[in-house]
């Protein structure tokens, strides 16, 4: 079945489950194109669905909108891997604490690193598994 080529407000919140509120604000925001027509007759476009997609994974990946912004005014969301922001004075970041054993810890940004949050799940699991084969005296 061919998706449609343009959407109303309700059916674009609903394909993406967001409020309308919420669309509406990422359009006040920039972060979102207006969509063509106004009022209830207002249609959205793929495009419009596309972007809503990519916000959603850029903070499930654990961006701010103000970052994500930045991507889309800069780069108009082409990115596979945002660019990093260079580290200032006063600047918050969350990273991630692994303890593997008393007196062995990994702390990792995976922002930073570059890696997906798959990709730092992976890491950790490989880590404690390497740990583990050490720990037994098993050979490589």
């Amino acid at each position: 079945m061919k998706k449609p080529d343009t959407y109303s407000l309700t059916e674009l919140c609903e394909l993406v489950d967001l409020p309308r509120r919420t669309v509406r604000y990422y359009i006040q925001e920039g972060l979102l194109d207006p969509p063509a027509g106004a009022g209830r007759g207002a249609r959205y476009h793929t495009n419009h669905l596309d972007r809503l997609l990519e916000i959603r994974k850029w903070q499930d990946a654990g961006l701010s909108l103000e970052r994500i912004r930045e991507l889309v005014v800069i780069g108009e969301g082409e990115h596979p891997v945002p660019p990093l922001r260079p580290r200032r004075a006063g600047s918050v970041e969350v990273w991630s604490h692994l303890y593997i054993d008393e007196g062995i810890e990994l702390t990792l940004e995976p922002g930073r690193a570059g890696l997906t949050p798959e990709q730092a799940h992976e890491l950790t699991a490989g880590v404690m598994a390497l740990y583990q084969r050490i720990r037994s005296g098993e050979e490589e």
